[in-house]
């Protein structure tokens, strides 16, 4: 039995709402917008900003790359159920017409993927920018800490609400906000082509992999983590990888440091 397992409070509702209305009203914005896929994260961060601010400043925005199928109908359906606006953009005109500038016919499937979601996020700060809204991103914990984004893509967010919350709390947190069975038992993917999942992709479940980025979390020794998370040696290694590869992705550009103080080292605000 494993004893290192990332645990669902209820506190962490109300820390996250408390999160989300501070960072909305110190924005000095109207309302927030924010990707709405049909999967469990961002069903989560939507319903969060609903409860915290009102239904009237949240705006959902569904991106298809193509006709959406039933990732689509679940967000229509999950979007009136809270209350919000919902608009459906389709970005296959936007990346056809990259694709065909770039040539991305030559381009291997991360490249034409990691273009799809940079086409989504600008449409949502293209929005933001028109509206007077905030993106409000839909990255999990897991995520971020294998790299497991689009930088500049999915990445790009003014506010990572759910960003504290490892995928299994995830999925805890809006069982417990009663959300659709629907949509927290989804098969999770980044939507970035047909037949992609998460799991396929990080080679690893969000089971197990939450269980040993917790104990990396708590600083534990390789083998100590090995047996308390109650999995192989040589998948801590794999993980611990995917973890030191992707720090750059999870900072701001670096700057050579020339002044005082410098923006991203020691500039502190």
């Amino acid at each position: 039995m494993a004893e290192l397992v990332p645990r669902f409070k209820e506190e962490q509702v109300f820390i996250i709402q408390a999160f989300v209305v501070h960072s909305f009203r110190e924005s000095g914005r109207k309302g927030v917008v924010l990707g709405l896929s049909g999967g469990v994260d961002s069903a989560l961060v939507a319903k969060l900003c609903a409860d915290a601010l009102g239904p009237q400043h949240v705006l959902a925005v569904a991106m298809p790359d193509g006709k959406g199928g039933k990732d689509l109908k679940d967000a229509k359906k999950f979007a009136k159920a809270l209350g919000i606006d919902l608009r459906v953009i389709g970005i296959a005109p936007i990346v056809n017409s990259l694709e065909n500038r770039l040539l991305g016919f030559q381009a291997d499937q991360v490249a034409r993927g990691n273009l799809r979601a940079r086409a989504r996020m600008i449409v949502l700060y293209f929005i933001a920018n028109t509206e007077g809204r905030i993106v409000m991103g839909t990255g999990n914990k897991s995520e971020l800490l294998t790299g497991y984004f689009t930088l500049f893509g999915d990445g790009a967010a003014d506010f990572l609400p759910i960003g504290d919350l490892y995928k299994t709390q995830v999925r805890e947190m809006a069982r417990y906000l009663a959300l659709p069975p629907e949509i927290v038992e989804k098969v999770p993917t980044a939507g970035l082509w047909p037949g992609q999942t998460d799991e396929g992709e990080l080679g690893i479940s969000y089971d197990e992999l939450d269980r040993i980025l917790l104990g990396i979390e708590l600083q534990l020794e390789a083998e100590a983590i090995a047996q308390k998370a109650d999995v192989p040696l040589d998948h801590v290694a794999y993980v611990q990888k995917l973890v030191a590869s992707s720090v750059h992705k999870r900072k701001m550009p670096l700057i050579p440091k020339l002044g005082a103080r410098t923006i991203g080292l020691d500039w502190r605000e």
